[in-house]
């Protein structure tokens, strides 16, 4: 649209500098001038106007509304291009517009599909973290009810087993007893009774002893079943940490891949945009200039039009012009007669009063011949000089009009020379500046790339720095939970449950 302006401003100077008679505002100011002159002449006088008059001022009033038609149509164009221009801007800015909002609107929803992407999955997380606590401690109640059964079962047999081995004892020494029968009965009862008590004493401690260690190897159990839990709810939450992270990486991705994709969608619409409004200014651009070629031409067969019926209105002039030059010599002609007669009327009243009677007849004869001979002399010369003027007006008339059309051929020559000019001076400059738009444009675009491609990395570097630091920050945290636990273990003197091993499931 600048360019369109700039153009039409030049235009406008070139029209105020316009060689051309006919377009000048003084040419038609002075036409106006003798016009309103010629009228007020003929309301004074009233006579009647020639017809030369009439059509001259017929093709004045003609040339005046070419002018004015051609001028009217220039500005008709210039506003037409305006608004076709104008309205291609606007139209073009509302699709960069309709096309950066639904941008918008898809990064929006790119944000809010992750973020409710990372609440689910942090839901999800938290229901499998409470369900697996729920199983490890469910796991845990089936190992220790499996080994209070277990150690149930074993202190069943281990009484079964003192019990057998008391009532073997017992047999046994009823019958060394027996086989003694020096012994007396009291002393076998005694003895026997002391045995007993021994026996009995000697399996509750065995059997407290047993207690005792079941005691320990349960509680030790259920301290290394707690920390076996631990370490699965740690290994559990290290998966769920790089599940939420490599979600993070891949909706990050996915939201990267949608920033490219738009940039790329629309450096392609910034580009079509300035290839379509510089086609436009383009066909606009050669409209004009085909139309500057065709009023120049118009022009030109007009001006060329006009002087040919000059040179044709000349010509038919020619013949009355040359009879009132012929005339005015046929009149010199008879003025030089006269002039003659009298010189020989005086020369001869002269020659007859000086000489004798008898010769004036000779005499009369003679000045008649020589008056006869110089009268044919000068005919014969003014019948010369008619044919030279007409021969010298003729060659004259041609000359005169073969200059004037020279003349005229090589002013037009030279105003099509300058509209050329000046149309590829146009043409160049618009080309320039389409040139540099395009630069613009490139270098826009590969800025906004370098930039995008910037915060990509950066955001990339940010994403990776949290991820190491959550990692770190887990890894840590579980470290002093173990430790802690360990800790405490080792102050309730359980000692190191790093070995302890679990029997499996078939085992008991």
């Amino acid at each position: 649209m600048n360019v369109l302006q700039k153009h039409a401003c030049v235009r406008d100077e070139a029209g105020d500098r316009d060689i051309r008679p006919e377009l000048r505002p003084s040419s038609f100011h002075k036409s106006r001038a003798r016009h309103h002159r010629s009228s007020s002449i003929r309301q004074r006088f009233a006579i009647i106007t020639p017809a030369s008059l009439v059509s001259g001022q017929i093709q004045e009033h003609e040339q005046e509304a070419v002018w004015r038609e051609q001028m009217s149509g220039y500005k008709r164009m210039r506003r037409q291009h305006q608004k076709q221009l104008i309205a291609l801007e606007n139209r073009l800015k509302a699709e960069m517009d309709e096309h950066k909002l639904r941008l918008q609107k898809e990064v929006e929803t790119q944000a809010n599909n992750t973020y409710i992407e990372l609440e689910r999955l942090a839901k999800k997380q938290t229901a499998q973290l409470d369900k697996e606590i729920r199983a490890s401690a469910a796991e845990e109640k089936r190992i220790q009810q499996q080994m209070l059964v277990q150690q149930k079962k074993e202190l069943t047999t281990f009484l079964d087993t003192q019990k057998k081995q008391y009532r073997l004892c017992r047999e046994r020494m009823k019958e060394e007893m027996n086989e003694d029968s020096d012994t007396p009965k009291e002393e076998k009862q005694e003895c026997l009774s002391r045995h007993k008590e021994t026996m009995q004493r000697s399996q509750a401690e065995e059997e407290a002893q047993l207690l005792n260690q079941q005691r320990l190897v349960y509680e030790r159990s259920c301290r290394a079943l707690k920390r076996r839990s631990l370490i699965k709810k740690h290994e559990f939450e290290q998966e769920q940490i790089r599940e939420e992270l490599n979600k993070k990486k891949t909706q990050k991705e996915m939201e990267h891949a949608l920033m490219i994709r738009q940039d790329e969608s629309t450096q392609e619409l910034e580009r079509r945009q300035l290839q379509v409004l510089q086609r436009l200014r383009f066909e606009l651009m050669r409209h004009q200039h085909q139309t500057e070629l065709e009023n120049q031409e118009e022009y030109n067969n007009r001006r060329q039009r006009e002087l040919h019926r000059k040179h044709a209105l000349e010509r038919r002039q020619q013949p009355r012009s040359l009879k009132s030059l012929e005339m005015q010599i046929k009149k010199q002609f008879q003025d030089t007669c006269k002039v003659q007669n009298k010189q020989y009327k005086a020369l001869r009243n002269h020659q007859l009063e000086v000489s004798p009677k008898s010769d004036h007849k000779a005499i009369l004869k003679s000045l008649k011949e020589e008056q006869t001979h110089k009268l044919a002399q000068l005919a014969e010369q003014y019948e010369q000089s008619i044919h030279e003027m007409m021969a010298s007006q003729s060659l004259h008339l041609d000359q005169e009009q073969e200059s004037e059309c020279q003349a005229l051929r090589q002013q037009l020559h030279q105003e099509m020379e300058l509209l050329d000019a000046y149309q590829n001076k146009t043409k160049a400059q618009m080309e320039a500046q389409h040139e540099c738009e395009v630069q613009k444009l490139e270098q826009k675009v590969s800025l906004r790339r370098a930039h995008l491609e910037q915060k990509i990395e950066e955001e990339m570097a940010s994403l990776h720095k949290e991820r190491t630091e959550k990692i770190k920050h887990l890894f840590e945290r579980q470290e002093r939970e173990l430790e802690m636990f360990d800790s405490e273990s080792a102050r309730l003197g359980f000692g190191s449950l790093a070995s302890f091993d679990f029997p499996n499931e078939e085992a008991r």
